[in-house]
């Protein structure tokens, strides 16, 4: 009897479906079961699909500025203490000196790193792929004010749909206090000078860092907000112009406030002293003042990612790094991850993030290079 393949019982377009739905750290591996597999998977246009069925989030830090530890939070929710373990990455770019790496943010699958002085780098952890980005070119022209070597205030990094374009910003303030805005395309490879959208001093060193963007633009808060009006900083991408938009009315001005994102809406954290609750204010309505919604954890914490209406996964800081998951309706916390004798930067040092195999732009024009180079050396061949 002649055996049959998995292709000759399930169509093309129902293992494509399959495919899917299946985690992406697993596909790296399906890609070698076979040919047409391996095709299916390698296509840009199943690795966008793939990231929009994927939302299962991703939690990434570094120890030791050589390893990468990536914990899945929707596996925090499970009772099985296997799925909780942590897996391991090394760092791209190995150096003879300690790298020092840390995490500034992430964007479709792909994490921003920074070598402090020196380099940013774009990596995605799943596929290896990674680029290099020097600033040393802005470093030696400006000289920042009160430190001894150059480093940016600000920063985002995002997804230009419009131009199929990932984009990274730095901004800083130098000597004389003038803003400074510089964007780098990694489309063109190339950096573009936004300073022309600064119409008047913005003080870059007194915001929180890490930029959020959301609804195609980049927000930034002060760390400690002088008034809640004009409070959160926008810089809009598509119309390169910066405005500002009022934060609640109750905001305690005298606390370091940070900004996330939960549920697709822009939220406002920050530490109560008063209460020893950690405020956490939701704007539900994007733009709409009246929507500004207040939250209360009963601990010190910092919200990571809202997997559902009612809980809320976020990093808690005692004499051990935590990650605790609360329930508002029980009003109950749960220590569900712990990492021993690791100390992490409350600011800036680690990023939630969706696993993907989506390339880069510089991915796709070496992929195409190579296939115009093949079918050059096809055709001189049949010549």
């Amino acid at each position: 009897m002649e055996k049959k393949s998995i292709h000759d019982i399930l169509p093309v377009e129902l293992i494509h479906r399959i495919l899917l739905r299946v985690p992406a750290k697993h596909l790296a591996r399906l890609r070698c079961v076979w040919k047409l597999w391996y095709s299916l998977i390698s296509d840009p246009h199943f690795a966008e699909m793939h990231f929009h069925h994927s939302p299962a989030s991703t939690y990434v830090f570094i120890e030791n500025d050589t390893m990468a530890y990536f914990v899945d939070l929707d596996a925090l929710f499970r009772d099985n203490n296997d799925a909780l373990q942590v897996r391991k990455v090394s760092l791209p770019f190995k150096m003879k000196s300690p790298p020092r790496f840390e995490v500034l943010g992430s964007c479709r699958g792909f994490v921003l790193l920074h070598q402090h002085g020196r380099f940013l780098v774009v990596w995605n952890p799943l596929t290896g792929s990674s680029k290099l980005i020097s600033y040393s070119h802005i470093a030696s022209r400006f000289k920042p004010r009160g430190w001894s070597s150059f480093d940016f205030d600000v920063y985002g990094f995002c997804y230009d749909a419009s131009h199929d374009d990932y984009l990274v910003f730095l901004g800083w303030q130098n000597e004389h206090g003038r803003d400074h805005f510089h964007c780098f395309s990694l489309r063109t490879n190339s950096w573009i000078d936004f300073g022309d959208a600064l119409l008047k001093p913005l003080g870059f060193d007194n915001w929180q860092s890490c930029g959020l963007f959301l609804n195609g633009a980049f927000h930034w808060v002060p760390s400690r907000p002088k008034d809640y009006r004009d409070a959160i900083l926008i810089f809009d991408l598509k119309e390169r112009t910066f405005s500002t938009i009022s934060a609640p009315e109750q905001l305690r001005t005298s606390y370091y406030s940070s900004l996330t994102l939960l549920g697709g809406c822009l939220a406002l954290y920050y530490y109560n002293d008063d209460s020893y609750k950690t405020d956490i204010w939701v704007m539900k309505e994007y733009k709409v003042h009246s929507s500004w919604t207040l939250y209360q954890i009963p601990f010190r914490f910092q919200p990571l990612y809202l997997p559902s209406a009612m809980d809320l996964i976020g990093k808690g800081y005692d004499y051990e790094w935590e990650l605790y998951i609360y329930n508002f309706r029980e009003e109950r916390l749960q220590r569900r991850f712990e990492h021993h004798c690791f100390f992490i930067d409350y600011a800036a040092a680690d990023a939630v993030y969706t696993e993907s195999l989506l390339p880069l732009p510089s991915d796709l024009k070496d992929k195409d290079k190579e296939e115009n180079e093949e079918e050059e050396v096809t055709a001189h061949t049949l010549k």
